[in-house]
């Protein structure tokens, strides 16, 4: 064989071995894009706006070394307690907090970093360290303040003139000077808390530079279920008709306000969600139930809260305590919250997920996410809505699916004509459903 015959043999190999190594990486391709069809990366459906997830926390270094990007972890915390002996942050590990959201001068910080505690405080305290991922700015300056760059006397509500003089208001002096004084650049967050000032005083244009001037993470607390002067308020500010108002779905709305808001400058932090856990008025009529605080917290995360945060102080009724979950007399509201957090840490990889846009039942709020294959739909009644049977009708890509899971529940419902219905006995009741097509 002569060499050019050897040479035109060589080419004629060597292009059928490109076509053969082409076809090959066409059928892998396509098998690759077939897999991610078939585990539903893509339900083909408009995703809801992300702050990032755990992702976000990436950005600042100390709660990133604290654990608050992995998947598993959720913000968990309780308000303004103290923590000065082994059996507090025993108690309150227990219960399934994970965070301090402000402490007392004289907490141990030491005992709170050995047990794998975060903490939020207005300000470094003695013996702090790793434990502490943020700084909280303030707590409700849009009330004690209002929306205004008066000038701020340095007083909070109830120790005097607020602002110098009264008009014009001057709560985002107060937040800007409340900052000024934390450290800066440390690689931890900044944190406030706002109330009925931004979910329903203030108008888009007031409440937006609370919500957008400040902060990297934000909460609203409105106590739906014991403040007796919330519904007439309501009415009277946001035309919240009387027949929805106590309910669970009202703390959804706070956080659909607070996103709202968030999203006015085009950039987005999480919001997180804030629930009595007993009897936060002296003027209140009673403390809070198991289910209604589970309602509020469920209603609250499928309006895409972040974190929960726990008001643990009780003012009046049978069981007045800075510490409610630590007493022996709210041992049911222990109960509850203790179960609650277990679902809730139980499904933190799911809720740190983006969320798809689907509308299962028009009388229901709900959210879906899906992971690992398979997908979930948290669900409850809208404000308004009678609890009953609802029927909730699966997106296109999951409509084979012969069953739910019912979470935590230990049941199942069939699908038919590509939807399951169920019961909805409260206006709090929700239900978590495990769909695998």
């Amino acid at each position: 064989m002569t060499s050019r015959t050897t040479n035109r043999t060589n080419r004629t190999r060597s292009r059928i071995l490109l076509i053969a190594v082409t076809a090959l990486l066409v059928i892998a391709v396509g098998w690759v894009f077939a897999q991610a069809k078939s585990t539903r990366d893509d339900l083909g459906l408009l995703r809801v706006p992300w702050d990032g997830g755990p992702a976000y926390y990436a950005k600042f270094s100390a709660p990133a070394a604290a654990g608050w990007t992995d998947p598993s972890f959720f913000p968990i915390g309780v308000w303004f307690e103290s923590v000065v002996e082994e059996r507090d942050v025993r108690m309150d590990k227990e219960a399934g907090l994970n965070t301090y959201v402000e402490l007392t001068a004289n907490s141990n910080m030491g005992l709170i970093r050995a047990n794998g505690m975060s903490a939020i405080t207005s300000k470094p305290l003695a013996g702090s360290g790793s434990e502490t991922v943020g700084w909280m700015i303030a707590d409700e300056p849009d009330m004690f303040a209002g929306p205004g760059d008066g000038v701020w006397s340095g007083k909070y509500g109830g120790e005097g003139q607020v602002c110098l003089p009264d008009k014009p208001p001057c709560g985002y002096t107060a937040m800007r000077t409340l900052k000024d004084k934390l450290p800066k650049n440390d690689g931890r967050l900044h944190y406030a808390n706002y109330g009925k000032g931004i979910a329903m005083w203030e108008s888009d244009d007031e409440a937006k530079k609370f919500v957008n001037s400040y902060t990297d993470v934000m909460s609203t607390d409105v106590y739906w279920y014991t403040d007796t002067g919330i519904c007439p308020e309501a009415e009277n500010f946001i035309k919240l008709p009387p027949d929805r108002c106590p309910r669970a779905a009202n703390y959804g709305m706070v956080v659909d306000r607070g996103r709202k808001l968030d999203a006015l400058d085009g950039k987005r932090q999480p919001i997180y969600a804030f629930v009595e856990l007993g009897w936060p008025g002296s003027n209140g009529l009673r403390a809070i139930t198991g289910d209604e605080l589970a309602g509020a917290v469920m209603n609250s995360l499928i309006h895409e809260a972040r974190g929960v945060i726990y008001f643990n102080h009780s003012f009046a009724g049978p069981c007045p305590s800075q510490h409610v979950l630590r007493e022996p007399c709210a041992q049911a509201t222990r109960t509850a919250v203790t179960e609650l957090n277990r679902r809730i840490r139980t499904l933190a990889p799911v809720l740190n997920t983006q969320s798809y846009v689907h509308t299962f039942a028009p009388g229901l709020d709900t959210m879906l996410k899906d992971l690992d294959g398979s997908s979930y739909v948290f669900a409850m009644p809208k404000a308004g809505v009678q609890p009953g049977r609802q029927t909730l009708k699966l997106p296109k890509a999951l409509d084979s699916a012969s069953s739910v899971e019912v979470l935590f529940e230990n049941r199942t419902l069939p699908v038919k004509d590509g939807g399951f219905t169920d019961t909805f006995e409260r206006e709090n009741t929700y239900h978590v459903y495990k769909v695998t097509a």
